[in-house]
């Protein structure tokens, strides 16, 4: 059965940078997408970025744009978010996301998801 794990969540400083990994298990091929999604207490979930296999297409929310880097290792089935210039706003649970569609950043088209790793900027 597939499964995503998270890894690289914690807390720093506002100004701060952390990278976020996401390894996939149990799936032999190359998902079309992969990306990152964020959610706070009250909100929807949001898109943070995502990415594409072979063409290597990139999306991202507006707010983190300029800020988040995307990257994929399709060798591996794993997902990366590079973080810089962290706000208190980014501060959320994330999630990693995949499809074996070309999703873009939309939820309702992700079949696996991850259980989530928190990240915390204070100011």
């Amino acid at each position: 059965q597939v499964q995503l794990v998270e890894s690289g969540g914690g807390s720093v400083q506002a100004g701060g940078s952390l990278r976020l990994s996401c390894t996939a298990s149990g799936y032999t091929g190359t998902f079309a997408s992969m990306g990152w999604f964020r959610q706070v207490p009250g909100k929807e979930r949001e898109g943070v970025a995502a990415m594409y296999a072979g063409g290597g297409a990139t999306f991202y929310g507006d707010s983190v744009k300029g800020r988040f880097t995307i990257s994929r290792d399709n060798a591996k089935n794993t997902v990366s978010l590079q973080m810089n210039v962290l706000a208190p706003e980014d501060t959320a649970m994330y999630y990693c996301a995949a499809s074996n569609r070309w999703a873009g950043l939309d939820i309702e088209d992700y079949n696996y998801w991850g259980q989530g790793t928190e990240v915390t900027i204070s100011s």
